[in-house]
């Protein structure tokens, strides 16, 4: 279970429990529920996603240590972990092949 593995890096960098980070990773993953490919990642997994989740959990959580843990750090280190760098939305639409019916109907062929 990947986000299990992340809220374990979590602990060893924050302290806590996995419970406490154990939410904020599955919500970065929930999108797998739409593919299992990596491209699920496209959702979330991105500069906006950090920011989505700032909004969805709070600008911080008290770890079961009592430290006070900003989201954007954990949202960053989900990033990280997984792509290696925080890439923006931009950087995923850029990569997406382009298809005709993306365009709208006056576009397709008939």
């Amino acid at each position: 279970m990947k986000p299990f593995r992340h809220s374990l890096s979590s602990v060893k960098q924050f302290g806590g429990k996995v419970e406490d980070y154990l939410p904020i990773h599955t919500w970065f993953d929930e999108s797998k529920s739409y593919t299992a490919e990596f491209m699920h990642r496209s959702m979330r997994h991105h500069s906006q996603g950090i920011f989505q989740a700032e909004k969805e959990f709070g600008y911080y959580i008290t770890n079961s240590d009592g430290k006070e843990v900003p989201v954007r750090t954990i949202g960053e280190q989900h990033v990280k972990e997984d792509m290696g760098i925080i890439p923006s939305v931009v950087d995923w639409m850029r990569a997406i092949a382009p298809a005709k019916w993306m365009a709208g109907v006056k576009y397709r062929k008939e």
